[in-house]
Parts: C-alpha cells; structure tokens; sequence
C-alpha cells in the first residue's frame, strides 16, 4: 500500500490535510503524481510545478514543501507539504 499525506499550512497552523492511498502496482513516481492530482482536487488547487529543490528534497527525505512559486495562479496559504508515509 502506498500512502501519500499532504498538508496546507498558513503561519505555521495546519488548515486541511489529507491521506491519498493507493494499492495499484504502478510505478512509485505514477503513484505521487496521481496522489498529488488528487489532492489537488480535494483542495481545489492548481497543480504545482515541481522545482528542482522540490525533486531534490523529495528524493532525499521522502516529503517536500510547494511555496507560493510552484503554482501559476495565487494561493492563500504559506504552503502544501507532501509527504510518503507508506510504501510496498
């Protein structure tokens, strides 16, 4: 089973938060973009565009953070973090 957790944040307090989980046999990075659309659709956002400081955050510590300068259209929050907490 795989589990993604995101989380909105403004001024260091959590305003929404969400488990995404998948048990399909698709690759890990099919599995965190599909997640990560669907948050996106929870929450009603934009996708976000992924930095290289977010794909280097990722890949070391399994979770990353998308600023206000990951996403075209403005945001009311300081942040969405991500975060792997489960894989098969």
């Amino acid at each position: 089973m795989f589990r993604l957790w995101a989380k909105i944040f403004r001024d260091n307090r959590m305003l929404a938060d969400t488990v995404i989980c998948d048990a399909s046999e698709d690759t890990r990075t099919h599995k965190v973009f599909r997640a990560l659309d669907e948050v996106c659709g929870q929450f009603d956002l934009g996708k976000p565009i992924w930095l290289d400081a977010n794909i280097s955050d990722f890949k070391r510590h399994r979770k990353t953070r998308f600023l206000q300068d990951s996403f075209v259209e403005q945001v009311d929050f300081d942040y969405l973090e991500i975060q792997v907490i489960e894989e098969d």
